[in-house]
């Protein structure tokens, strides 16, 4: 009897063979219910390097299971890595990675066993390297200090320790290990950009991506009762107009119970720092008594939320994703405010002067849910008793 011949059995055989020892069947049982020798089923599982955990399904963005059969099978018939990738709707990029990063020692492609590695390499939790690495941790921080990239810092960690391989980070690690707090505060003197948190490369953002990243983020659904009754003059809604190609915006501030609206120019952008910078100006300026909450929608352009509230006391909460009408003060007015700034404005161009003119007009307009009053005549109004206290 030739030796090996069993394990000559077809994929579909191995796949159910491996799919079994992955729910907690023993090797004997699950080689019995697939029909080979318990020796055929050991050379397999010796082969793929063991399999101890459960197959659990992850995003299709990696490769799974059949993917890497598919792998094994085209490399077996000698199709070129091109024809593979496209079989299986993959860059043909991934699949050379995946050959080079699984394949065995002796230079096979074992699908079982290069799943294996892949799970384990994915495995969770995993410690940060620079929580584990105080020395790397100084390293890279001193590098920041002086401006260096993470890119730079990244490749001169390769050049400058070849004999240290777990020092070999990427420029995404050491943005993580900033953004984490591990290494440095992400501030323009150690990150040029000084965001807090990374774009996400590749597949574009969410608009709640970024924010779900802040734990302190407050939801509306526990916003003060006394805000959803607008008795109390303070409570502010805010957002955005954005100009022509996203390149310019005006923020817009509705307060919800006299509806004054106040429009704060975004010269420099509309970046969170920007916006912050902007937000906070404006706030310092108002008495105590108009800053009590602002509600703002889930925009990336508020990242800096902690920031405001620190500088200003005003507390922020915001709206439940695609739910404009949990500001539909702000709403409405910024529906307004296309009259004077239609779509496709360069916002930059607005000067100081005619920004303080659209106000004066919004404010004086007599509004039906104020009784035909204006805003301007309720906010003279508050004035006037804030006065006499």
């Amino acid at each position: 009897m030739p030796g090996f011949a069993a394990n000559k059995m077809p994929a579909a055989v191995k796949r159910r063979y491996f799919e079994l020892i992955r729910t907690g069947l023993s090797g004997a049982a699950a080689s019995e219910m697939v029909g080979v020798s318990l020796s055929c089923g050991s050379l397999w599982f010796i082969d793929a390097g063991s399999v101890s955990y459960v197959d659990t399904p992850i995003s299709n963005r990696y490769l799974n299971q059949d993917d890497r059969i598919e792998i094994a099978d085209g490399l077996a018939r000698g199709e070129p890595v091109k024809s593979i990738a496209a079989r299986i709707g993959r860059s043909f990029q991934t699949v050379y990675r995946e050959i080079a990063r699984n394949s065995k020692a002796d230079g096979r492609y074992q699908p079982w066993f290069a799943h294996n590695q892949a799970h384990e390499r994915r495995r969770r939790p995993k410690p940060h390297r620079f929580a584990a690495d105080d020395q790397l941790r100084a390293v890279v921080a001193g590098k920041l200090k002086t401006r260096w990239s993470p890119g730079q810092i990244s490749r001169w960690l390769r050049r400058s320790y070849r004999n240290r391989p777990d020092w070999h980070v990427c420029a995404e690690t050491i943005y993580a290990g900033v953004y984490r707090g591990l290494i440095c505060a992400a501030t323009p003197s150690n990150l040029r950009t000084a965001r807090i948190y990374r774009h996400r490369r590749g597949r574009g953002r969410t608009r709640e991506g970024a924010m779900k990243q802040l734990t302190k983020m407050k939801s509306i659904s526990n916003r003060p009762a006394v805000v959803e009754r607008r008795g109390q003059v303070g409570h502010w809604e805010g957002d955005l107009i954005i100009g022509a190609g996203q390149r310019s915006a005006i923020a817009t501030l509705v307060e919800r119970k006299t509806r004054h609206t106040v429009l704060v120019p975004l010269p420099d952008g509309h970046s969170a720092q920007s916006v912050g910078d902007a937000l906070i100006a404006v706030f310092a300026g108002m008495p105590p008594a108009l800053r009590r909450t602002l509600t703002w929608d889930q925009g990336n352009e508020m990242i800096h939320h902690d920031r405001i509230e620190r500088a200003t006391k005003i507390k922020i909460y915001f709206a439940d994703p695609h739910s404009p009408w949990q500001r539909g003060s702000n709403e409405n007015t910024n529906g307004l405010l296309r009259q004077y700034f239609p779509k496709g404005t360069d916002l930059s161009l607005i000067t100081a002067a005619h920004l303080a003119q659209v106000t004066a007009e919004m404010n004086s307009r007599p509004r039906l849910c104020l009784a035909d009053r204006t805003p301007a005549q309720l906010m003279r109004r508050w004035d006037r008793r804030l006065a006499t206290q």
